[in-house]
């Protein structure tokens, strides 16, 4: 039986997802990270299908969303600091899994759009990720940065200030810029070639520049795209999400 606990972790509203019969048990782990103007409890159809693999899941709510979310903010204008503030975040439920002994050195972090955005600052940032996967997501910080501001000077809003503060902020951990932080960690990357939030180039481009640091371990690096999928992660990414962490969480431990 799954059993799903809402928790707080050092102040982070967080779902724990596990088979109740291994609640103790020191399994591999994987963080969910779900997207802008989502919420913890949206992603629940995939942690439940990881949970009956054996993983133990833990889906955080970010900042300003979902049990943190105030009717008054502006969100907009907050992006990367929810991203940022949940990069950070991350160590917290990473040290919570360690200090009560229910993890294992096995860790994987999943994200969707923003939370696949967060997931790439968390490779640049910590080494302790064993494996991950993007879904519809961007490691080009800067460059997304630029497109978000550009989007938003034509609705009359003076960003002039906001862009070199948080470009200085964003910076160490746009990985495109030091991909060789991923030291070979499987990765997986999927998006739908029609999505025009997250565009789908940014995904593209990220795997044709990775391509030869994976050159030794070509099955740690999957790109999937698909065709007439816009901004919604579909049943294939899903199935194709589970399965690779089934092989480079478990499966590559036990060969």
């Amino acid at each position: 039986m799954i059993f799903i606990n809402n928790e707080t972790i050092g102040g982070v509203p967080t779902l724990h997802v596990v088979d109740r019969e291994k609640e103790q048990a020191k399994l591999p782990t994987i963080f969910f990270l779900h997207g802008f103007t989502s919420a913890k409890e949206h992603n629940l159809h995939i942690a439940y299908m990881l949970a009956t693999k054996g993983f133990r899941v833990l889906l955080p709510d970010a900042i300003y969303h979902g049990e943190r979310q105030k009717t008054e903010q502006n969100r907009d204008l907050k992006f990367w600091e929810i991203v940022l503030t949940s990069i950070h975040e991350l160590e917290l439920l990473k040290e919570y899994m360690v200090t009560n002994e229910l993890g294992n050195d096995q860790i994987g972090v999943i994200g969707t759009s923003m939370g696949a955005i967060t997931m790439y600052g968390a490779l640049a940032r910590y080494p302790w990720i064993t494996s991950a996967v993007s879904f519809m997501g961007t490691a080009y910080y800067q460059v997304f940065l630029e497109e978000q501001l550009k989007m938003l000077e034509t609705k009359g809003v003076d960003l002039h200030d906001l862009r070199h503060q948080v470009l200085h902020q964003i910076k160490p951990y746009d990985l495109t810029v030091q991909l060789e932080r991923l030291n070979g960690r499987p990765l997986m990357i999927w998006h739908g070639k029609e999505d025009q939030v997250v565009p789908y180039p940014f995904s593209e481009k990220l795997y044709g520049e990775l391509e030869k640091y994976y050159e030794e371990h070509p099955h740690r690096l999957k790109f999937v795209a698909e065709d007439r999928v816009d901004h919604k992660v579909s049943r294939q990414a899903v199935l194709s999400s589970v399965e690779w962490f089934e092989q480079h969480l478990l499966k590559d431990q036990i060969s």
